[in-house]
This record gives structure tokens, sequence and C-alpha cells, in this order.
């Protein structure tokens, strides 16, 4: 019965409350509304905008206090690979036709994907526009045409080798990715056993080839990349792996060796002493280690491994594949299972269930933030970076972390702005109103002296002159100053015109009666029958102090980067090319932003009805 009567309530309360529907109500139930701020909370609930104004702030307040535990901020992040992404989830979602016709080969740069069938038929998916004019999906068709048997993705460009040895390059191509190496040009007119390809690699604007007579040929843009070989080492090399400028090899007698020229300032050159006498069976690279597998299972790793790519964890078998995408490496081990470490903040070091629990799995392919793992049965597993909900920024950060970090510093800065306004203005306020005399015209004076300073350029001074000595965080904190000190006139003002009508009433002279101390009457008993009020103006000077925050970030003057506010975050994106090309840089700060402040405003004007006494007739 009891939870029969409590539905019936709440339906009444949904009716009353967003429809507005108040026929329900009976007169015995409307007299018991006797408060002002009981009145006042009857009125609002009725009003439809004001309650949707209410739940949508704090839809809003709950997702930025909230947010953050979930995309936490790293001030240091920024990733060169994943700048100007629009918003996205597809970067690993393969072509099902790619699917049904079964997967030979996977290939994936750093946010797009290359496959081919059993066909040879190539398919590619994920975000695939290099530059504005240049797109990886915009295939030649010789290479359509051609029956493939590799591929690889590199940062900015795709390679291919036909059956017939045919080489293929698209992409970016301005910088030699397409220009290959007169050795390799001979042994590509030999053909036969001379160019016999066993190995295709790419990278950062160069790429590699291994055939099986031992020799690498590398082309690309030399001035960024090692691209030099040693010739004592031709014919001896059994595979590569690229980093991002320079590459390490694994020679056909199971040893390791940097081949290139630049091995006296390289890390790589330095061969860990774990590696001697022993015999090498498998080597990986990400883009600043590199990773060896020993044939009694140990994984050496060496370089600059910055994100954990060393921290190898303790596996349940012996590796025999390794494979490393761009600050991570997974392995397969012997009995099946699949492992991943090293950086994880796109996910992509936690393998599914699914892949732990198959025990077919035959092949897995790794790129930058992706990783596929292939069971025998056709079954493709993917984990890793699927895409930015709100894509990133010119230097590759993501845009949904920094809005709601910005917005709790918004939202923070303007609450305490507005606390600190209130509070002066109430004190202020009650004093001169309360006293009178010659505390009311000083104080006046001053509030009037406070509210004629032109308030945005005094706060862009006092922020330039002072901010520089600060940190990001005492600069934060001084705006919340500044705002709140600057602020505080309004309030002063609407609190000394209420105490002067207000201390005329019965009770005030009642109180003085009974002899209690004239603060105590100011602040106990005339200030709670202003306390609607003041809620009201201290809506409307929240919404107000956002956008003055947002206003001086915009300006340059507020809170600055790399710590993101919403205002400064529209500042970065304040030039034609983010705003034609990149519009997720600022539709979604601003949208976020004008829907706050809306919501703020419709619940200030919901309030100020509903202590508006006409407003209650019937």
């Amino acid at each position: 019965m009891k939870a029969k009567k409590k539905e019936f309530f709440l339906v009444r309360w949904f009716k009353r409350c967003v429809l507005g529907d108040r026929s329900e109500l009976s007169t015995e139930e409307e007299e018991r509304i006797q408060t002002p701020m009981r009145a006042m909370v009857a009125s609002f609930v009725h009003k439809p905008l004001a309650m949707i104004g209410l739940i949508v702030f704090l839809a809003i307040f709950v997702f930025v206090l909230v947010g953050p535990k979930f995309w936490p901020l790293d001030l240091s992040e920024q990733d060169a690979s994943l700048t100007n992404l629009p918003p996205s989830s597809d970067m690993m979602k393969v072509p099902d036709a790619m699917l049904k016709a079964g997967i030979a080969d996977i290939a994936s740069g750093n946010t797009y994907g290359l496959g081919t069938d059993a066909n040879g038929q190539l398919y590619i998916w994920g975000h695939t526009k290099i530059t504005d004019k240049i797109d990886i999906a915009d295939i030649p068709q010789e290479v359509h045409d051609a029956d493939l048997v590799y591929i690889a993705a590199g940062t900015d460009h795709a390679v291919a080798v036909a059956e017939d040895g045919q080489v293929y390059v698209w992409g970016n191509t301005r910088l030699q990715q397409d220009k290959f190496s007169t050795d390799m040009t001979k042994a590509m007119k030999k053909g036969g056993e001379d160019w016999d390809v066993i190995q295709l690699e790419a990278s950062n604007q160069f790429s590699a080839i291994v055939c099986s007579d031992g020799n690498l040929y590398l082309w690309g843009n030399g001035n960024m990349a090692d691209i030099k070989i040693r010739s004592k080492y031709q014919g001896n090399i059994a595979k590569v792996a690229l980093t991002e400028n320079e590459y390490i090899c694994l020679l056909t007698d199971g040893t390791v060796a940097y081949t290139g020229y630049k091995d006296k300032n390289s890390s790589f050159a330095k061969i860990p002493a774990q590696l001697k006498g022993k015999t090498v069976v498998d080597i990986a690279s990400t883009s600043k280690s590199v990773a060896a597998i020993t044939e009694d299972g140990e994984i050496v790793v060496w370089g600059n491994a910055t994100k954990g790519e060393d921290a190898v964890p303790e596996l349940a078998s012996k590796p025999v594949h390794l494979y490393g995408g761009r600050y991570h490496y997974t392995a397969l081990l012997e009995n099946g299972d699949v492992v991943s470490w090293g950086d994880n903040k796109y996910r992509q070091i936690d393998v599914p269930d699914e892949v732990q629990a198959a025990d077919n799995i035959t092949a897995i392919y790794v790129s930058n933030y992706q990783n596929y793992a292939l069971a025998d049965d056709g079954q493709l597993y993917t984990w890793g970076l699927k895409g930015f909900t709100l894509g990133t920024d010119g230097l590759g950060r993501d845009m949904l972390t920094r809005i709601v970090n910005g917005g709790r510093v918004t939202m923070t800065v303007g609450a305490i702005s507005v606390i600190i306004a209130t509070i002066l203005g109430v004190l202020f306020g009650g004093i001169a109103g309360y006293f009178g005399g010659t505390l009311d015209i000083v104080i006046m004076r001053v509030a009037e002296i406070v509210g004629g300073l032109p308030f945005i350029p005094f706060a862009m001074i006092l922020s330039a002159v002072i901010g520089t000595r600060l940190d990001p965080t005492q600069r934060m904190y001084l705006i919340m100053v500044v705002l709140g000190v600057l602020s505080w006139v309004p309030t002063c003002r609407l609190v000394r015109a209420q105490i002067l009508a207000q201390r005329e009433m019965e009770y005030v002279t009642a109180a003085k009666a009974m002899g209690i101390r004239e603060g105590t009457i100011v602040f106990r008993h005339i200030l709670p029958n202003v306390i609607s009020l003041l809620i009201v103006s201290m809506t409307l000077d929240f919404a107000t102090c956002m956008l003055t925050e947002s206003t001086l970030s915009y300006l340059g003057f507020g809170i600055p980067l790399p710590t993101p506010t919403w205002g400064n975050l529209l500042n970065g994106a304040n030039n034609s090319i983010v705003i034609q090309q990149y519009w997720w840089q600022w539709v979604f700060p601003a949208a976020i932003f004008g829907i706050c402040t809306i919501c703020i405003n419709l619940i200030g004007d919901g309030l100020r009805d509903a202590l508006d006494p006409k407003a209650l007739e019937r």
C-alpha cells in the first residue's frame, strides 16, 4: 500500500513539475504552503522551462564534477600523430565484406587500417585523411587491379607489394616516400631470386623491404630517418624493425645489429649484454624503443622506453612472436595467450577476455594504438584506440578530456567568485542598510567607485601586470579574487535596499526591545527574509562570472594554457583555419558553455518569477 501511495506521489509530482498540471491540488494542500520559501519552491517547480534548465544544468555539473575521474587530465599531454582528428569511433571498424571473404593481412597506421582478403582485394577503414588534400583512401586504380601479397601502413603513406614484385606507394609522397633507392630499383628489374620479398614495413616517412636473399632496402625521407645500410650486413638480414626514425635488424645467424650509419649516436646501437651469446628468434619496435626475444624465451627491451615499454610482465609461457605499437608491445605466447604491456592511455594493452580464452590465435597485427588478433576460424578480435568522441586539437589532445576538465575549472572560478562577491555584498549592504548615516554614505560611495570601474579592461590590466609572475594555479586564484572583488556592488545595493525596507518592520522593533544585538538582528533576523532574493542574484551572477572568466581567457588574459577552461579552449580555436576545417574544436566547447549559461539564466528567471507575488495570485 505504501509503495502504491509513493508511486501515485511520483506521478503527481511529475505532472506538476514537468507538465505544469496543478488541477490535482486540493484547497487544503495549497493552504499548507505557508512560508515564502515553500511558496517559491512550489511556484518554481511548475515552470517547465526553469525545471528543464535545472535538470540540464545539474547534468552538466555532475558531468564536469565526476568526469575528470574517467577522463584524467595530463597537462604535458601532446601527440603529433593524433592532431586535428574529427569525432570518430571507427578506427578499428573492419569492413564486413573483408571478414566474410577471409582476412589475409592487416596493416594499420595511426588512425586508419588497411587489409587484404583471401582474393587479394584491398580494404581501408578509419580516419584516412592525412592533410586537407591527401587521403589514404584515394587508392590508385593500379593498386586495386594488382594481386597484392604484402601491405604496410606508415604515418602518412601506405605501401603494397604485388605478386609480380611491383611496389606501390600512395598517400603523402612529397618527401620522397615513393622514391626507391638505386639498389632497390636494380633488384626490382632483375626480379626472380633477387627480388623475393619476405617482409614489408612502413614507418614515419620511410619504408623497408627484406628479401629472401638477406638484403634490406630502405627508401623515403633521408633527412628524417636513417635509411642507409652498411654493406657488410647485406645478405645476412632476416628481419627489420622500424622505429620512428631508425631501425634495428635481426641477422640470419640469430644476432641483432644496428646496420645504419648513426650507430655512434643511437641508443639502439648499444646492444644489451643480455643478448650476447644468445640466439634471437624475433624482434619488434615501438616509436623509441626496440625489443628482442631470445631462444630461451627472455624478452629484452632497450632504447628510450619512456612509457613503460621495458616493464615486461611475468609470462606464463615462452613468447614466440613479438609486435610493437607506438608505446606498447604485444606478444603471442607458446600456449596461445596474448600479452600486452607499456602505455595504456587508449587501453591498447587491455587484451579482451575473449582473446585470452581463445586458444586458436594464428596472427596478431599491431599498430600505433590498435591491436588485431585473428583466430583460425576467421574470428577477429580488436582492442585499443577506436577514436575520439569529440575529436582532438592541434596538439593531439582529446577534446572531451579538455572540455570536462575545463568545465570544472570554469565552474569553480564562477562559483568561488560568486561566493566572494556575495559575502562582500551582504556584509557591506547589510551594514549600510541597517545602520545608515555616515556608514551608509561611505560604503555606497566606495560601491559607486568600484561599480564605475571598466570591468574587463581593469581585469585585463591587473591580470597582465600581476599574472605574469604567477603560475597557472595562482593565476586561477587571482582571477577568482578579481572577479569576486569587482562583482559585489549589485549584491550590496540589493541587500541594502531590502534591509532599508525590513528594518522598519514590527519584528525588528520587537527584537530591539528585547535587547538583541544589532549584528544579530541584521544577520540572523533580517537577512533570512531576503535570502530568497540573494539566491536569484547569486544564480544570475554565477552565469555572469563564468562568462567573464571565459571572456578573459578568450582574450588571453585569463587562466593560461595548458590548464583548460571553456574560455581558453575557444581562444585556441580563434583562427580562420580552425573555424573552417576543424569545427569540432570550437563547436563543442561553445555548445556546452552556451547551454550551461542558458540553463543558469532559465533557473534565475524561474526563481525571480517564483518570488514575484503577482505570479502567485490565483
